[in-house]
């Protein structure tokens, strides 16, 4: 908590957790805005931009160090203008200024440090920097000093830098994708073949240390293996996310994923849990239940989902960003226990029971205590119900010994993204509480996050909604829709996806060359409009906008919807051409259009039944999309699937209506007869 005694800074008003974690700094901080430029500008100095997130460790290490410290506030108050952009709610200004970072150092990174002119071109980056110089590495105070030197002795210089760095920024807009590709099943072998070859045989993932989840390449590789076969695949894939789960990256006493593991076996992980990381792996292990029965999956889905609803989701119904891997400014103090420490709260023989359950020591694992895990544990697929029951114990005591940080912000992108996983979870897992979950935040986005103009904003918190809402926002809220969809089968979701899809389109779409921009056009311009393509720990907004439309083409048939994927998809092609691997959720989007779909209307004179839905959802395999037509639905499935009008509705029961490959075959009556279509189509789509 800040110090009502000290004095506040120009981020006092923000709402931003990360902004306000500043607003008792001694630097005279100023949040992104013509207000700082323009004092920049009067007063001829350079602006200090540093961009970081609340839930980052080595932003917090890099404030206490530097921010909080007078001597350095001193510095940059006589010498530059300061700016902190949370990078959560200006993901725009991070991209631009990320890839100057990494163009300059080869690599990036948070808390993010950028030094420019009061025009916004950058002349210096680095990410964290201490207070002062040591082991060979340039403190914060030796380059502030160093530079204002340069600033006011060799101006051209410096300028000579921003100008090129800018150069740089607007020529690279679009270079991800040059050419223009057809996409192919090669591409799609060929990512599979990469991960094959970068993939740990021991301990599962991809690479070496440190190890990101990067949930949307093992999703693709279920689908791989749905549609090519090839054990392999399955194996890698299966093998990835059990050992993610038995290590420490998973919190076995309270639920939930931590951002990534710093070793090669899952056990020690950085331990902030983002909502992003936990919609995808839902998202994944949900998909891994659907694919092999395996109720493993189930359990570890539940698992999240237990994590995400009690701790990350707002009264109203939104999703929270996330929890610090800090408590009382120790990394991971929260998760980690003494083996006495255990035995003391559950008792001796209860204690050893669930000590030699999770590979609790005397010696411990991290720092001389213990992080929970199965890594020596065979049985680790099983829900065990006393330790289950122990670990609820240790979870109460947990939460008295000690606090962490929760980032209430709600971003409606990643609440898209959670929405998706938490509709899934409700299709395969068939929990009414996930559904309504899922609705809830819908409500929450509509009500608090959306215009009546179908525009988005970024973030909310604290009754207030602000800064215009950007590619991920669209992309990501409409694949939630998409899913909310294909649970419940309300035609309701099909439209808001529509509509949302639509503004995608018109406001960031290059109607020319195709690709999304990042940031709208009619908004305020930084120094360049980036297009980005690449997935990283999220998938990037042009991969699930190809995803959104392809999916949107199958379901309604519309030729718009065509005609702008057609577009997208050759722009994503020639992206993902240059290295496969890293466009996994694009390939996705691939693999609808690649391989032979299917679509199933099925009129009726009455609403589905769990029984039905289950049916035509859950056991569906392959690219097949389900439409459910009623007397109350008709008028509205039709606006969004014209070629659902020809359908007539029967007077009584349902008729079940299977297309594919542009051939309709005999419609059918009972749902035996649509389960065995079923089996026979996503044979032959698999």
């Amino acid at each position: 908590m800040p110090d009502s005694n000290k004095i506040s800074n120009n981020l006092i008003n923000e709402k931003s957790p990360y902004l306000l974690q500043h607003a008792y700094n001694p630097v005279t901080w100023y949040p992104w805005g013509g207000e700082a430029f323009e004092k920049a500008k009067a007063e001829d100095k350079p602006v200090f931009l540093s961009i970081g997130y609340s839930t980052c460790h080595w932003c917090h290490v890099m404030a206490h160090e530097s921010f909080e410290d007078e001597e350095v506030a001193e510095v940059l108050n006589r010498d530059y203008v300061a700016v902190k952009v949370d990078r959560e709610e200006r993901p725009d200004i991070d991209s631009v200024y990320m890839f100057v970072c990494q163009a300059l150092t080869g690599s990036g990174g948070w808390p993010l440090t950028i030094i420019m002119t009061p025009e916004q071109k950058p002349f210096y980056a680095a990410t964290y920097l201490p207070k002062l110089s040591r082991w060979g590495s340039a403190g914060l105070l030796d380059i502030l000093s160093s530079i204002q030197r340069l600033w006011k002795n060799e101006r051209d210089r410096v300028l000579s830098v921003g100008e090129e760095l800018t150069s740089l920024l607007n020529k690279e807009t679009r270079s991800q994708s040059e050419t223009e590709e057809e996409p192919s099943k090669e591409l799609l072998k060929a990512a599979s073949n990469t991960l094959s070859r970068a993939f740990d045989k021991q301990w599962g993932g991809f690479h070496r240390a440190p190890k990101f989840p990067m949930a949307h390449n093992l999703i693709f590789l279920f689908r791989h293996y749905l549609l090519e076969g090839g054990e392999n695949v399955l194996s890698m894939t299966e093998k990835t996310l059990k050992q993610m789960y038995r290590g420490g990256m998973y919190d076995h006493i309270g639920g939930g994923f931590s951002r990534y593991s710093t070793d090669e076996k899952w056990l020690v992980p950085h331990f902030e849990k983002m909502l992003y990381d936990n919609a995808l792996l839902l998202y994944a292990y949900t998909e891994g239940f659907q694919i092999t029965g395996n109720p493993f999956y189930a359990m570890v889905s539940k698992g999240i989902l237990d994590y995400v609803l009690s701790v990350l989701t707002d009264e109203e119904g939104g999703f929270y960003c996330g929890q610090d891997a800090d408590s009382e400014g120790v990394e991971g103090k929260f998760y980690t226990f003494e083996k006495k420490e255990i035995i003391d709260i559950l008792g001796k023989e209860q204690g050893e029971v669930f000590c030699q359950w999770f590979g609790i020591t005397e010696a411990g694992n991290f720092e001389g205590k213990n992080i929970p895990n199965l890594i020596g544990n065979e049985d680790f697929e099983t829900e065990n119900q006393e330790i289950k029951a122990l670990c609820q114990k240790l979870y109460q005591y947990r939460l008295k010994r000690t606090t962490l940080h929760t980032d209430d912000k709600i971003l409606t992108s990643w609440n898209g993204l959670m929405i998706a996983g938490v509709a899934k979870a409700y299709k395969i897992l068939g929990d009414s509480r996930y559904l309504e979950a899922a609705q809830k935040a819908h409500a929450f986005i509509e009500k608090n996050l959306k215009t009546p103009d179908n525009r988005l904003f970024i973030r909310y918190r604290d009754g207030e909604a602000v800064h215009d809402g950007q590619l991920d926002d669209y992309a990501f809220y409409a694949f939630g829709l998409l899913e909310l969809y294909e649970a419940s089968l309300s035609v309701t979701y099909l439209k808001e996806a529509e509509k949302v899809s639509e503004k995608m389109v018109d406001l960031f779409f290059d109607e020319a060359e195709g690709g999304f921009y990042m940031y709208a056009h009619d908004r305020d311009r930084l120094i360049s409009r980036p297009m980005e393509f690449y997935d990283g720990a999220l998938p990037s907004g042009n991969s699930v906008a190809a995803y959104v439309l392809s999916r949107l083409y199958h379901l309604t048939g519309e030729v718009k919807w065509q005609e702008v994927l057609e577009k997208q998809i050759s722009c994503m092609a020639g992206a993902a051409a240059q290295s496969p691997a890293n466009h996994c959720f694009a390939l996705m989007a691939f693999q609808t259009l690649l391989y032979p779909s299917a679509e199933i209307v099925a009129a009726s004179a009455r609403e589905p039944s769990r029984e039905e839905v289950t049916t035509l959802q859950r056991e569906i395999a392959g690219n097949i999309s389900l439409l459910w037509k009623t007397a109350g639905n008709q008028k509205e499935l039709s606006e969004s699937a014209p070629f659902t009008a020809d359908y007539p509705i029967p007077e009584s029961e349902t008729k079940y209506y299977v297309c594919s490959g542009g051939t309709c075959l005999q419609p059918v009556d009972t749902l035996e007869e649509v389960r065995s279509l079923i089996k026979t189509l996503s044979d032959r789509l698999s």
